[in-house]
């Protein structure tokens, strides 16, 4: 023992010995060079560098040591970019110690000037920056090709539009230099300061000549920044910017590839916009306008370019034309197809990528690729090699499935899990693309359930296998069998429960749902809390569809009533309890052993009226969200918690839902493309979202309005006034029965006056409206925002039908001392007109989704129901669609309130919605929205059902 401490004494000294040996070899020698090095940044403190720039004051330090000035302006940028900011007076006493070294000729030195100069012009005072442009202008007429490129991007910082126009002269000159250096500086300053402001702007236009000739420069980059700059000064002239592409496509003068590109993107942009606004006269490019043919032309001319950069963009940029033919795509797929081979890993990414995105919409094109794709399978680069197995797996046939699995299998175990996503998703859309191959792949996808993983592959797997349950009702019984056997091994909670309570729903339904009885009691005895309160709700839904299985599972939940877990123990004794109070109402008669195999089978369905049935499996009416707000809005109502009636459903206010729409499954299959092989394919939890305010609240906090009854629903805020005018007037519309509550928001923006007494007369023709009274606003302070109402009566004898009113602000005026506040003059009255205010049928519909739209379509029926149809001057079909949901009023249900990309105009959209009238009347519609051939307009057919003829031609009328 002691011989092993020895020896391991020893090699520690050995170590320690080695290690002070290297030392000793990097140590500086205290009389070598570097002995009294130091870096000029460490512990930097700003007053000992700001006493240190006193040396710019200095001419002979100036002129004989140039360093030193170097290293303290370094100083002092390390400083201001590392948070030390400079006051206003220590920067402007530090400008001007630079300004004074510009009697250097120092190279170095004058570049950190200008740098100095860039980067403390916004902190400091505008005229003191102006000191400098006299030397600025110095330098820009120098000889120095250095200085005048410099002084140029400083001026173009620090100068604006007045003295822009003094030194033009000097700034157009240098756009056509024959320096590539200075022409170049031009260029881009030029660029800035076309964006800085519109008076700049308008002086950079001024010089389209000289940089249209700076295209003619043998220097590459200035080509490419002359450019940029005709694209900023023509980008919103389509005939100017059609000019300039026909012009450099056909006189082929422009020699730098970046250039080029920007040529190619120029050409793109154009063609698509041809399309997306209808000045496409053919079907293809080849036979379209004049200007689509030159274009496709210089793009199939690009891919013959020496440059792979050129070639590539024209590629893609010809891909990415919407509509386009086939064989127009053509040729930019063979380019595409010789760089899957090349040697550099950019280029083969690059045209995979490309590949990958349009195997979306012509998986035919790109199959002619499947071999080269196979052969990147192999890629040392996994963003390839996965790029290469999704694209296959958009292009691959039914016959190459299997083949194709076998060497994603190999590949799936040795890359991270954000790329096993993306060929999770992948294989998603193969199955929906061949239905008959579910089990291979719905087995393949349940293999890796079971092997290594973290929870986003394990989720993505999971909700793949549930999307595809939904689309492709045949794979219900074998995929919730591998879901089964997954949750038996399963380390995620989340996973455990999603499968649980899909378990729970369509378990039931399936052959033999006493199979899966098994798989959820394990959960109740072998996991933790959450998942056993999961498994003991799904064992109650078999329980509730399928009587036959009652009586096992009134056992099984028996031993749960006793469960540590509050929650878990609460469950199963509602539904011991439930379920005892069924099976004694509706016992449950299993059919005779010796019936005949030909006779009709007894259903294994709960009958009408079973309290199991509607207590476990009958859902809210509402999400617990809307329940939530409803909730919270009735007890906002004045004396609503005095009152006698019960709280029901029905009696709960109606509150209108805001929800964002959800993406489709096929949206986010068209979405991950090739890009998600680069990112992480789940998103991170959602921002939380924020509470709704109610806006009725302001109406209950006054009492005279609050007596009238309950809000039904307020309209979000009509303008009735332009921002910038002198008092801005909004108008929240509030809905009840029998009143309209007219909220009209006012903002004082004129410093010298205060308003009082504030009313907005409005004044109509319509039977069915009536003024009844006004609430002034008291008195309104500059910058203030008050609120004044005016009430409204509705008549309940006359039909509902539009009505525009005409507003004006009354109120009066008293003049203030902006500086004290003080009234300075009596009030004298004034009157403001304001835009017209419209009371719609749309305003009285509150936006409520329906659970289900087919069912509560079926249930309403067809007896009230009012057919119309309407053509629309709408040139593109996404717009009526819009227009319709938003002439109604009511809320899109099933997602069809957003065509897919690239639907419109090819076939008719159908559209549900679903509202509720005041009164608390669900009304219900269908609208099919349909582009015309000839382009005359878009063709509405709507259907609208509600439980009163007269609601449901008034929800009609609303098309206008």
């Amino acid at each position: 023992m002691g011989d092993q401490q020895e020896e391991g004494g020893l090699t520690m000294n050995n170590l320690l010995s080695e290690v002070q040996n290297t030392l000793d070899k990097f140590k500086l020698e205290d009389e070598g060079p570097g002995a009294d090095y130091y870096s000029p940044y460490a512990n930097l403190e700003k007053a000992a560098v700001l006493q240190e720039a006193r040396c710019f004051h200095d001419p002979t330090a100036v002129r004989e040591n140039p360093r030193k000035c170097c290293t303290v302006i370094a100083q002092l940028l390390h400083l201001t970019n590392t948070g030390q900011y400079l006051n206003s007076a220590e920067a402007t006493e530090v400008f001007f110690g630079v300004t004074k070294l510009f009697m250097s000729d120092d190279a170095s030195l004058r570049r950190m000037v200008y740098l100095f100069i860039k980067d403390v012009a916004e902190t400091c005072d505008p005229d003191d920056v102006i000191i400098v442009t006299s030397s600025l202008t110095k330098d820009m007429t120098c000889d120095v090709d250095l200085y005048r490129a410099n002084a140029l991007r400083v001026l173009a910082r620090i100068v604006d539009a007045a003295m822009l126009g003094a030194i033009e002269r000097y700034v157009k000159q240098a756009v056509v230099d024959s320096s590539g250096q200075v022409s170049s500086a031009a260029l881009v300053s030029a660029t800035h300061l076309f964006e800085r402001n519109p008076e700049s702007a308008a002086i950079v236009k001024r010089w389209i000549s000289e940089t249209t000739e700076a295209t003619s420069s043998p220097n590459e980059m200035v080509q490419f920044h002359a450019m940029q700059l005709l694209y900023q000064i023509k980008k919103h002239d389509r005939l100017g910017m059609q000019k300039l592409v026909t012009q450099f496509s056909q006189r082929n003068t422009l020699k730098s590839p970046l250039a080029l590109v920007l040529l190619v993107r120029y050409t793109s942009k154009l063609l698509n916009d041809e399309v997306a606004e209808g000045r496409m006269t053919g079907t293809s490019f080849q036979n379209g306008s004049s200007f689509a043919r030159s274009g496709y032309a210089f793009l199939e001319a690009s891919l013959r370019h020496k440059t792979e950069m050129v070639v590539y963009e024209a590629a893609k940029s010809i891909c990415a034309l919407p509509n386009i033919e086939p064989q127009e795509l053509s040729p930019a797929i063979n380019v595409l197809q010789l760089y899957l081979s090349s040697p550099k890993p950019t280029v083969r990414f690059a045209a995979i990528k490309t590949i990958s995105q349009v195997a979306i919409g012509h998986p035919r094109m790109v199959s002619k690729c499947n071999e080269d794709l196979e052969a990147l399978i192999a890629d040392a680069n996994r963003s390839i090699a996965t790029l290469a197995i999704t694209t296959l797996l958009k292009t691959g046939s039914e016959n190459s499935i299997d083949r194709l699995l076998k060497q994603i299998s190999v590949f799936l175990s040795e890359i991270p899990d954000e790329y096993k996503i993306t060929i999770v998703r992948s294989l998603q859309r193969l199955c929906l693309t061949y239905p008959a191959k579910h089990r291979v792949l719905v087995g393949f996808l349940s293999n890796f359930l079971r092997e290594e993983g973290g929870f986003d592959f394990k989720r993505s797997i999971v909700n793949s296998i549930i999307s595809l349950i939904k689309q492709v009702p045949e794979t219900t019984e074998s995929s919730l069998l591998h879901l089964c056997e997954f949750i038996e091994d399963c380390e995620f909670t989340m996973l455990s429960t999603q499968i649980l309570h899909l378990l729970g729903d369509l378990g039931p339904t399936t052959q033999a749902p006493a199979r899966y009885i098994r798989f959820i009691y394990n959960r109740v005895i072998l996991e933790n809390s959450a998942v056993r309160a999961a498994a003991v709700a799904a064992l109650s839904k078999f329980a509730a569809r399928c009587p036959s299985l009652r009586t096992s599972i009134m056992t099984l939940l028996k031993r749960s009533l006793d469960d540590e877990d509050d929650e878990t123990r609460d469950r199963a004794s509602v539904a011991v309890s439930v379920l005892k109070g069924a099976m004694d109402e509706f016992p449950y008669v299993a059919p005779d052993e010796d019936a005949e195999p030909e006779e009709e089978p007894v259903p294994d369905t709960p009958q009408a009226g079973d309290p199991a049935a509607f207590v476990l499996l009958q859902g809210l009416p509402m999400s617990f969200e809307r329940l939530n707000r409803s909730i919270r809005a009735y007890v906002k109502a004045p004396t609503a918690m005095d009152s006698a009636e019960q709280l029901t459903f029905s009696a709960l206010p109606i509150v209108e839902e805001y929800e964002e729409p959800e993406s489709s499954a096929a949206d986010e299959a068209n979405g991950v493309g090739g890009d998600a092989a680069l990112m992480a394919a789940v998103a991170g939890e959602k921002e939380e979202k924020k509470e709704v305010v109610d806006p009725a609240a302001a109406v209950y906090a006054i009492p005279e309005l609050a007596s009238l009854g309950r809000v039904f629903r307020s309209s979000a805020p009509t303008e009735l006034s332009e921002e910038e005018t002198e008092y801005v007037v909004r108008c929240v519309k509030h809905v009840m029965p029998e009143h309209i509550i007219l909220q009209f928001i006012i903002q004082n923006t004129v410093e010298e006056q205060r308003l009082v007494n504030c009313t907005v007369a409005i004044e109509g023709d319509s039977e069915c409206f009536e003024v009844a009274g006004e609430v002034a606003a008291e008195s309104i302070k500059y910058g203030e925002t008050v609120n004044a109402f005016t009430v409204v009566t509705r008549n309940l004898d006359a039909p509902l039908a539009p009505c525009n009113f005409e507003c004006i602000l009354r109120f009066g005026v008293i003049q203030v001392d902006p500086k004290s506040g003080e009234d300075e003059s009596d009030p004298f009255d004034e009157e403001y007109p304001l835009e017209e205010l419209e009371l719609s049928t749309s305003d009285f519909m509150a936006k409520v989704a329906s659970p289900d739209f087919r069912q509560a379509w079926e249930q309403v029926g067809n007896a009230n129901e009012v057919l119309e149809k309407f053509a629309l001057q709408f040139k593109k079909q996404d717009d009526a669609v819009a227009a319709v949901i938003d002439f109604l009023g009511m809320q899109p249900c099933d997602g069809t309130g957003n065509m897919k990309p690239g639907e419109g105009g090819k076939k008719p959209h159908m559209l549900h919605l679903s509202g509720v009238f005041v009164g608390g009347m669900e009304v219900l519609a269908r609208a099919q929205v349909a582009a015309q051939g000839d382009a005359s307009g878009v063709l509405l057919k709507i259907a609208v059902r509600s439980d009163d003829p007269t609601v449901s031609r008034m929800v009609a009328d609303c098309i206008r």
